[in-house]
């Protein structure tokens, strides 16, 4: 009798050993009583395309994708999605069986998901979204907003040129905004999104003016560590509804775990005390 392979999947970055995502996928892959494996690899960008060629042979049935390498896997993958062609980087690599490397991006995905479950009364239509940063993750936010139907998008870069960059890419539903100014954006808008680094651990702070945040917006903070940063705390205070980036990390994740390994997992506190 011959025993079926056990499937492979793992997370290629560098540095890696700071990521969540290995606690997560086990923590899954425990709860369903699936067979499988996610590993976490430590990958220079000269050996990327040879490691990510073999990993197939191996018995690997996908990868996750972080920094430094989001984009440079686009030119390896033989069919990417139209939302990971928008956002001009990939995070998931599906190796399907026909020998064909497929990627995708699901980072979007994640942050509206979060943004869905965690602030069931945000109403994409109804307003603005402020975005602070212009960096891989803005791009797959504003695609999201977008695809969501917020009306305009107001963007704030520490490097006007980056902010620029994205205006050009997506078109005129984006306002740039000077980084000295970018505190105002807050008095038209309904969302508050941070995408950049700032406020992390390690980090400087945001330091944003936010004496505009009201009661009725919703702000969120992709920055995870720490869970609550100086955003979302002042928001809090304020009265707003906050949405932590810890899902955003839970949430783009489901899409590649059920294509390689065959189940949907539940998304609920133990999912988030097994990361934590």
């Amino acid at each position: 009798m011959t025993l079926p392979k056990i499937p492979l999947a793992g997370v290629i970055g560098s540095p890696i050993a700071h990521s969540k995502s290995p606690l997560l996928h086990r923590h899954w892959l425990r709860t369903l009583g699936l067979p499988g494996f996610y590993i976490p690899m430590d990958v220079t960008h000269a050996d990327l395309e040879q490691v990510i060629r073999t990993l197939p042979k191996m018995g690997f049935v996908g990868v996750n994708i972080t920094v430094p390498h989001k984009e440079t896997v686009m030119a390896i993958a033989d069919q990417i999605t139209d939302r990971a062609t928008l956002i001009g980087a990939a995070n998931t690599l599906i190796f399907r069986s026909d020998g064909k490397i497929h990627a995708d991006n699901t980072d979007g995905y994640g942050f509206i998901e979060n943004l869905r479950v965690n602030a069931p009364n945000w109403a994409p239509r109804e307003g603005a979204a402020c975005v602070f940063g212009a960096g891989g993750a803005a791009r797959a936010v504003i695609a999201a907003l977008s695809d969501a139907g917020v009306p305009e998008i107001l963007l704030a870069n520490r490097t006007r040129p980056r902010a620029e960059k994205l205006k050009d890419d997506f078109g005129k539903r984006v306002r740039v905004v000077d980084w000295v100014q970018a505190g105002n954006m807050l008095d038209e808008a309904t969302l508050v999104v941070n995408t950049t680094s700032l406020g992390m651990v390690g980090k400087p702070d945001l330091r944003v003016p936010l004496d505009g945040l009201r009661p009725d917006m919703v702000v969120t903070d992709l920055v995870y560590n720490p869970l609550k940063t100086s955003l979302l705390a002042e928001a809090e205070r304020v009265g707003c509804t906050v949405v932590d980036g810890l899902g955003m990390l839970i949430y783009q994740a489901l899409p590649g775990f059920e294509r390689w390994f065959g189940q949907r997992p539940e998304v609920d506190d133990a999912t988030r005390a097994a990361i934590l």
